[in-house]
């Protein structure tokens, strides 16, 4: 073999072995994304997904790192989009630019997180999550309330669009209702969002959380300060919610109370479950699972369905509406292929190497006279 093929050899050995290139051929895929596919819907499809990736990373702070069960999450992404409307919308004639609520909007959704953190910290598991849930529901019933600065069950209409500001001879642009300049914003803030949260979780603070979630007590007895710990899960994973629902204000044009129900708290918490807690590639994957299933795969199984027994042409199935049937039962479907996937993947699509330890080999349990026998 000649040096020249060896060195070919060795550098093609080197690209398959470094664990970055993938990471660097999906990023390019996902900038050309809307260049090779024009087609709007699709990469306005995309771009809301980003939304569902990013209420997913924000809500693992909470119980993938800190383990803390939160069943109220909707709330925060509803007070960062309220946030944003109020302040950049005719209903109170106030415009401030997009880009300075984008933060205003968080560090208003981290303070609330903190109200809501601080009454709760000496409780832990199901009365934590009894809590949350209270929270979750008393702020959709606030905004609907609160007429006067909320727009009430009409919501408010009118929200601003991102603008970027001439400068330098660049005459300025506006995102108006083209999903694209979205799109590439919510791929910018999702890849600052991981970043920092990769650092957070390599931080002292990130290994004072996963302390807390393992052993509470324990973490207090070696000098982890819990009540600022707790606090700061709370209001970070907030924050990024803010982030989530000013874009989705300015995005949608409207923000009705009706958005923020129970159930977005629920499907971002599957989300993490499902891919996997504490794992940032894990909740990724789960987001984006459960939103193509929701979004996706349900809204086409009828279809497919009309379509698979026309083809099939059997005489009894076009007497039934199997379809009809189908679209009636599309919680029901959804659920099955959730307690499909758990049994399959119990620790998550992709787990953190811990709790994928903790899961497959447990812990070992003795019988009753094993005990007695050596008592």
């Amino acid at each position: 073999m000649s040096k020249k093929t060896a060195k070919r050899r060795n550098l093609l050995l080197a690209f398959s072995r470094d664990r970055k290139i993938p990471y660097l051929l999906l990023g390019i895929g996902l900038i050309l994304f809307p260049i090779l596919d024009s087609y709007t819907p699709h990469v306005d499809f995309v771009g809301d997904a980003g939304r569902w990736i990013l209420l997913a990373l924000g809500l693992n702070i909470v119980v993938g790192y800190a383990g803390l069960l939160d069943l109220g999450y909707a709330a925060f992404f509803a007070i960062g989009s309220y946030t944003f409307a109020i302040l950049a919308s005719p209903q109170f004639g106030i415009h401030i630019s997009f880009w300075l609520l984008l933060f205003v909007a968080a560090f208003v959704a981290a303070f609330f997180g903190i109200v809501l953190g601080a009454p709760t910290l000496r409780l832990r598991g199901d009365y934590l999550a009894i809590v949350t849930l209270g929270f979750g529901e008393i702020v959709p019933r606030v905004i609907r309330n609160a007429s006067k600065f909320t727009g009430g069950v009409n919501g408010i209409v009118g929200t601003d669009q991102p603008k970027i500001p001439a400068f330098l001879g660049f005459h300025g642009y506006s995102f108006g209702l083209n999903p694209v300049p979205y799109y590439y914003l919510m791929l910018v803030i999702i890849v600052v969002t991981i970043l920092l949260i990769r650092n957070l979780r390599n931080s002292r603070l990130g290994r004072a959380w996963m302390a807390v979630r393992e052993d509470e007590v324990a973490a207090a007895a070696t000098g982890i300060n819990t009540v600022t710990t707790k606090l700061l899960a709370f209001a970070l994973g907030a924050s990024f919610s803010g982030f989530a629902g000013s874009y989705y204000a300015s995005k949608l044009f409207i923000v009705t109370p009706e958005t923020f129900s129970f159930v977005v708290s629920v499907t971002v918490l599957l989300m993490v479950v499902l891919g996997g807690m504490g794992n940032i590639r894990g909740v990724i994957v789960g987001a984006l699972v459960i939103y193509a299933i929701q979004s996706y795969v349900l809204v086409q199984l009828p279809g497919w369905i009309a379509s698979a027994t026309q083809a099939l042409n059997i005489g009894f199935l076009n007497n039934i509406d199997v379809a009809g049937y189908v679209q009636r039962s599309s919680i029901l479907i959804f659920g099955v292929i959730l307690v499909v996937i758990m049994l399959i993947r119990p620790q998550g699509l992709i787990p953190s190497a811990q709790r994928k330890v903790e899961l497959e080999q447990g812990t070992v349990e003795e019988s009753v006279s094993d005990l007695r026998g050596s008592a």
